[in-house]
């Protein structure tokens, strides 16, 4: 990398409570010359806030690439660039990550700070104890392919979190019923460090008619976060599995790793099973 490029920070800024800005995060808000923000008007205010001088550019889902370049033209002069969202961690579920994609191809160091992410808050105060968890982000916003998206993760035995916009959430929540299974636990985190807050869990069943009881539980921005799939260790339910997936023609040991992974069932043991059907 050439002496002369200076270096462009990723910075995760306040979900709604400007109180939780690290004290590095301002400190490089203030120092760097030019921040790049998903919206120049939201960002503005903020950066007067903290007292920053820098330069805005728009850096925003519909310019990223022509952002990308213009941020790598202003490093290369020497000038520091500070990557930021409207809320949260650029690049999760927000512009930023063909930027730094850009910038790295380029040699050019890439410098991120940790600070706050709608998802890990939300999982944090969900008491949900999957082992594992499945970051999804937006599913899309047509209903036949939103229902394919959540098939494709119906079984795995993570939690799923996902993001969801205030006049889409009660489809979404719907869709989740009729593919995910209305016994599962429903954790719904409204407005996260924001006035009015809100975490509630539920099986998600219920979830579609206590939103719909109170108006004001259908507003805000949402991270939904459902529990995991239970994990069926029975011998019968793995091997109907398995013989599904066989009749779909994929080869024996496919079919027994995946069956193995959705059921719990040890992968040797299918796999000797599957054997045993094809002689």
């Amino acid at each position: 990398m050439p002496e002369k490029f200076a270096p462009l920070y990723v910075v995760p800024t306040p979900l709604g409570n400007l109180a939780d800005i690290s004290e590095r995060a301002r400190a490089v808000l203030r120092e760097v010359v030019w921040v790049a923000a998903e919206d120049t008007r939201h960002s503005a205010p903020f950066l007067t806030y903290l007292g920053s001088r820098a330069r805005l550019m728009a850096a925003h889902e519909h310019n990223e690439r022509a952002a990308a370049e213009q941020v790598l033209a202003r490093l290369a002069a020497g000038e520091a660039v500070a990557l930021i969202s409207d809320a949260g961690t650029p690049g999760i579920s927000d512009p930023g990550a063909r930027i730094v994609a850009h910038v790295r191809a380029a040699g050019v160091k890439v410098i991120p700070l940790p600070g706050p992410c709608a998802a890990a808050t939300a999982l944090s105060a969900s008491g949900l104890e999957d082992a594992h968890w499945l970051f999804y982000g937006f599913l899309p916003a047509k209903p036949g392919q939103r229902q394919k998206a959540l098939m494709e993760v119906a079984t795995l035995p993570h939690a799923l979190v996902f993001y969801e916009a205030p006049h889409r959430v009660l489809e979404s929540v719907g869709d989740m019923v009729a593919t995910l299974g209305a016994e599962r636990t429903l954790v719904i985190a409204r407005e996260l460090t924001k006035q009015f807050e809100s975490i509630h869990s539920l099986p998600l069943g219920a979830a579609a008619e206590w939103l719909a009881a109170d108006p004001m539980r259908q507003k805000g921005e949402f991270v939904l976060i459902v529990s995991g799939a239970p994990v069926a260790s029975d011998t019968h339910a793995a091997e109907r599995i398995l013989k599904l997936l066989l009749a779909e023609n994929l080869p024996v040991k496919q079919a027994a790793k995946l069956a193995a992974a959705i059921t719990g069932v040890a992968k040797n043991a299918l796999y000797a099973r599957a054997l045993e059907w094809r002689r």
